[in-house]
Order: C-alpha cells, then sequence, then structure tokens
C-alpha cells in the first residue's frame, strides 16, 4: 500500500492539476468577454478546450477523493482490497495520459488496413484485424464507423466476406494518441482455411492510423483546382448496392496522387466531408514522413518508422502466440487478443517511448 501511494503521488504531481485548473479559468475568462462569440470557430475551439478539462479534472477529481476514502479507512484498520485493487485499475488507465501529450493525441483517429500479396488468404486476414480493432474500440467505448471498403472474395471461416482494403473513423478521447503505434505491418501464420491440405499459410497486412486534423494549419490548406472529385455508387459485398444514386465520392489530390473516398453517408456533401478529413489526415502524415526523411539526410544516419515495418506476429498454427516485434511482449492467448483484447500490447508500446 506505500508503495503504491507513492506511485499515486507522482501519478498526481504528472496529472498538472494546477496548471489545468489554471488554464481552464482563463479560458472561461474569455468566454465573458463582449466579442467571444463573434468568430464562431475560434469560439467552438475554446468551448472544446474547456470541455476536455473540465473532464480531465473531474476524473482527478474523483481519484483523488476515492484515494483519500480508501486511505481514511485503511488509517482505521479497515483495508479494503477490493476498493484498492479498482482504485489501482483506474489510477494506471488515467496515468496513460502522461505518455499521450503529443499535439494530436487526443483527436479521434482515422485508420486504414491494406491487405498485402496473398489474395483471398490476405484479404481474410484484413477482415480479421479490422473486426479485431473494432472490438477493442467497443471495450473503450470508442465510436467506429466505416467510410469506405474495398470488398474481396467470400467463402471464408464463420461467413467472413474478404477485404481489400478498408478506412474507418474512430471518435474517442486520446483515440489516436493509444492507436497510433499500431501503424505498420502484421503477419498472420495459421493452417489455411481456404486449402483442403489445411497446408501453412502466412499472411500480410498494412495498417495505417492517422490523426483526425481538426484545424488545418494554413500550410495545408487545399486549392480547389488541385482536387479531381468522381461520384459513384456504394456498393456492398457481392456488389449488393448500399445507395442507388451516386452518393459515394472519391477525391484525388492532383499534386500528390492521394487518393481518398467515402460511401458511409447517403449524401454527397457528408461524404465529401468524410474524405477531406481523410485527405488532410493524409497530407499531414506526408509532411510528417518528409520531415523525418530531412532529419535523416541532417543527421547522416538511418532512421526507422513504424509504417512499413513488421510490427506483430499472430501465430495460431502449430502452436499460439502473438507477438510484437518492438517491445518484445507476447501472449499465448491468440484468440482473445484477435477478439479484441489489445490493452497489454498497446500499454507496452507506449511505456517503451518514442
Amino acid at each position: 500500500m506505500a508503495n503504491w501511494n507513492k506511485k499515486s503521488s507522482i501519478w498526481w504531481t504528472g496529472f498538472d492539476v494546477d496548471v489545468k485548473e489554471k488554464a481552464l479559468a482563463e479560458l472561461e475568462a474569455k468566454t465573458q468577454t463582449p466579442h467571444f462569440w463573434e468568430d464562431s470557430q475560434e469560439a467552438a475551439k475554446i468551448s472544446q478546450q474547456i470541455s476536455s478539462l473540465k473532464e480531465e479534472l473531474a476524473v482527478a477529481e474523483h481519484l483523488k477523493k476515492a484515494l483519500a476514502d480508501v486511505k481514511e479507512l485503511a488509517e482505521l484498520g479497515h483495508v479494503d482490497e477490493r476498493a484498492i485493487t479498482h482504485l489501482k485499475k483506474h489510477v494506471e488507465q488515467q496515468e496513460f495520459r502522461i505518455f499521450l501529450s503529443e499535439p494530436y493525441d487526443k483527436n479521434n483517429a482515422i485508420m486504414e488496413i491494406f491487405s498485402g500479396a496473398g489474395g483471398v488468404e490476405a484479404q481474410d486476414w484484413t477482415t480479421m484485424l479490422l473486426r479485431m480493432y473494432q472490438r477493442y474500440c467497443d471495450a473503450r467505448g470508442w465510436q467506429t464507423e466505416i467510410l469506405h471498403q474495398s470488398f474481396g472474395e467470400g467463402g471464408g471461416p464463420e461467413g467472413r466476406i474478404g477485404t481489400k482494403s478498408v478506412t474507418f473513423e474512430i471518435r474517442g478521447s486520446h483515440a489516436y494518441g493509444f492507436l497510433k503505434k499500431e501503424s505498420g505491418v502484421h503477419r498472420l501464420v495459421r493452417q489455411s482455411p481456404f486449402s483442403a491440405q489445411k497446408l501453412r499459410h502466412t499472411s500480410f497486412a498494412q495498417v495505417q492510423v492517422l490523426p483526425e486534423i481538426k484545424e488545418v494549419a494554413e500550410d495545408m490548406q487545399i486549392n480547389p483546382v488541385d482536387l479531381r472529385v468522381d461520384t459513384f455508387r456504394a456498393s456492398g459485398p457481392g456488389g449488393q448496392y448500399v445507395n442507388k444514386t451516386e452518393s459515394a465520392i472519391r477525391i484525388t489530390h492532383i499534386p500528390t496522387g492521394l487518393v481518398v473516398a467515402s460511401q458511409s453517408e447517403r449524401s454527397q456533401g457528408r461524404n465529401r466531408e468524410h474524405a477531406m478529413s481523410v485527405l488532410y489526415a493524409k497530407l499531414h502524415a506526408l509532411k510528417q514522413q518528409q520531415q523525418a526523411k530531412e532529419l535523416k539526410d541532417i543527421k547522416g544516419e538511418q532512421m526507422t518508422t513504424a509504417f512499413g515495418s513488421q510490427i506483430r506476429s499472430y501465430v495460431l498454427h502449430p502452436y499460439k502466440m502473438v507477438k510484437d516485434l518492438r517491445t518484445q511482449y507476447e501472449t499465448s492467448q491468440a484468440e482473445k487478443v484477435l477478439d479484441g483484447d489489445l490493452e497489454e500490447f498497446i500499454q507496452a508500446e507506449l511505456k517503451l517511448g518514442e
């Protein structure tokens, strides 16, 4: 109990309660100025910051009170192990906010999954990864929405339809911060469910996680003449039409060749908004890659990047093992991982740092 109390104090200091209370007071003071609502975009930004700070301070106050209650009972000789375990779990969950301090870590996330070479095997693996991440998000209370999905072949296990590529939005507090290190190549080894001989097969899929860009920097503004916008009919697996009108949008950014699409909404306007959100996220990622290359050239040394590198192996045959190649964390509970139990992997990667 004593060691954990010390750890809790360290966490409390790292939470910067005093700093956040001061920041909240300053922002709330701005809302009282006569012309605050004249700039609706800036007002909305400040209101969102106020809401976020209030949420974080409410969590901190709740944990502070719970810790005081546990300590008071312990001093009276009543050690409530269940309450201590519950409180410890909540503190450990919240302390990860200390690791999520990068500019976009609080944002929603956009995840893309692409099947690698291997046809139907890789397409089925991509569908499995989509399901895994959706279940992880559900467990965290995050909302997911598929923006665009290119379907592959059917006939997979449990009636699964293969996926060539999929783009989906993840809405939730710190979604990008928690998931950003999932970018990279994911490798699956299993007995092929598509082979009568049950041969061992290796499949690959590429995951990319992007932050939702809520505020577009001046140097990322897009000239409309640089965009080619095409409309098409959204369709489901087997060519089933989701919408009989051409409401789906495909946008090509001519200078970079980046292509994005959205078919989740029934109106072209909403699909265009979604597609542009993905495009801004991709342009941000491209800008980061260019900066990383320039930094490498300056340093004159090799720099690794998560994008394009194999990060995790999922082995289902001849034994069961999921292993992260960066942190070396592994588990034999492969089915649980594929069912969305990713927390230990994500926590290990956050603790490892950059």
